[in-house]
């Protein structure tokens, strides 16, 4: 069944209310008509599985035939620092770190981004950045549209990446600590806790960290992390600990 994302307020007892391009998306695009059944998210845990009832001029109705509580999301809030990187690899990055249960993705600026856009460019690409994170969230059955933030300084993003509970700041270089051991001396500690944990996941661009912004990383108080023997592309990278965190947590 298509999914579709509304806000909670345009639900109302067991009715929802469907407008602008999601309304023309099921009556022009998909040529749907009433009977016919689609899932509502309201990116607030909520999944409804609905009936089309009615089709009025700009929007369309649905009636709610089943309700049920998101188990589609991670435990815990995971965000994806990643600095830029060149062509469309942030693309994938955020389709693929969506379907992998990524919550926030957040660029920012490194001294060896190959990539080094513009403001206007910036914001060009955020949008559509957001776009795709949209249609990935759709098609894998996510409760919330996760989303990509206007970029941060590499310094300011290090202050709110160490302010979560497991902040893995991923490098190749020496000194330090294998994912798998960090993830797992966390996940006990957390089993013993009984609480869902804040993950921030920091990867370099194409060229990788220089050894100013790797001290100024230990400095703020996050964690070198291993992925590995072999160094991994950063479009791989996000994408290996994101996969990590979801056997460890989820599976």
């Amino acid at each position: 069944m298509p999914n579709f994302f509304v806000p909670i307020e345009q639900i109302s007892g067991n009715r929802i209310e469907i407008s602008g391009d999601d309304a023309l998306h099921i009556s022009r695009s998909l040529r749907m008509t009433t009977g016919e059944k689609i899932v509502v998210f309201d990116m607030r845990g909520g999944e409804y599985h609905c009936t089309l009832e009615a089709f009025e001029t700009g929007r369309v109705v649905a009636r709610i035939v089943e309700r049920f509580a998101i188990s589609a999301e991670p435990p815990g809030v995971i965000t994806l620092y990643q600095a830029f990187a060149k062509g469309d690899k942030f693309d994938l990055i955020v389709q693929k770190g969506v379907e992998l249960g990524v919550c926030k993705i957040v660029p920012f600026e490194s001294e060896r981004c190959v990539s080094k856009p513009d403001r206007r460019s910036v914001e060009k690409k955020i949008a559509r950045w957001q776009r795709i994170a949209l249609e990935a969230a759709k098609q894998c059955g996510r409760g919330i549209i996760p989303s990509v933030t206007p970029p941060l300084s590499f310094d300011w993003m290090l202050t709110e990446a160490a302010k979560t509970d497991i902040p893995l700041f991923c490098y190749e270089g020496e000194g330090t600590e294998p994912l798998s051991l960090v993830l797992a001396g966390y996940k006990q500690r957390r089993d013993m806790a009984g609480d869902a944990p804040d993950i921030s996941i920091v990867v370099g661009p194409e060229g990788g960290f220089s050894q100013g912004e790797v001290k100024r990383a230990k400095e703020a108080g996050l964690p070198c992390v291993g992925l590995g023997k072999r160094i991994l592309r950063c479009e791989t990278a996000s994408l290996f600990v994101l996969a990590c965190i979801s056997y460890e947590f989820e599976i």
